[in-house]
């Protein structure tokens, strides 16, 4: 599949060679996704909107195992009088893992009571119950209401928007097991050509014990076994 262009007014805004989108959760949150929430400018055009639900993750436009991918998507409902959002996609599903994290800025920044929450996803493929684990995962970030009680305890109650931010992405192996894994391949086995070298010569205590005779019948050669003379 031809790789995304991200254009703005008819000029092209993909990063050149060597620049990498590497934004942080509070980034995400208060300078891309609020601002596309509410309409307001964004910091630059580099963000697409896409459905997520209607690709596999190996099928999403992007560099795959290159760079993070991110996406703007639209919340789409699983059932038509429910809250629950869709995330089947042809071949497979998004289930949720662990718990949701919040990301707000300090304290002493003022952003109207709203805060973000992302959730981590795993990607499973063929439907569920039956599905099975990839190594493909997904971090959703939505825009949520902070209400403050009496206590002055925060706590998170309405989601806000229609639109949620996508950061998906290959999990990539144990740096460990692949280092051990070539140490393993490249490392050259002495043991077994030492063996080997030595089961193919004669042995040199067989070679002196028959070669040699003892001084006295009851004196043990250096074979370890007990020798005679003979007349």
């Amino acid at each position: 599949m031809e790789k995304m262009k991200f254009v703005k007014n008819g000029v092209s805004n993909k990063l050149p060679p060597g620049f990498r989108f590497q934004p942080t959760d509070q980034e995400l949150v208060f300078q891309y996704l609020k601002c596309k929430t509410f309409s307001y400018e964004l910091p630059a055009s580099i963000i697409p909107e896409i459905n997520i639900c209607k690709y596999d993750p190996w099928e999403l436009p992007g560099n795959h195992g290159e760079q993070d991918m991110y996406f703007f998507s639209a919340k789409e409902a699983k059932y038509r009088n429910g809250n629950r959002m869709n995330r089947s996609t042809n071949s497979g599903y998004w289930k949720a893992t662990g718990s949701d994290k919040k990301v707000s800025v300090s304290s002493s920044i003022s952003n109207g009571g709203i805060a973000g929450i992302r959730k981590s996803l795993v990607f499973y493929n063929r439907k569920s119950p039956n599905g099975s684990r990839t190594h493909w995962i997904m971090h959703e970030y939505r825009l949520v209401s902070v209400e403050t009680t009496a206590c002055n305890q925060s706590f998170y109650e309405i989601d806000i928007g229609d639109w949620v931010l996508c950061r998906i992405f290959m999990k990539k192996r144990s740096n460990r097991m692949t280092l051990n894994t070539n140490v393993d391949e490249a490392q050259p086995k002495f043991f077994d050509f030492m063996m080997a070298h030595k089961s193919s010569a004669p042995d040199p205590t067989t070679h002196f014990s028959s070669s040699s005779s003892c001084s006295s019948s009851g004196e043990v050669c250096s074979s370890g076994e007990r020798c005679s003379y003979i007349d």
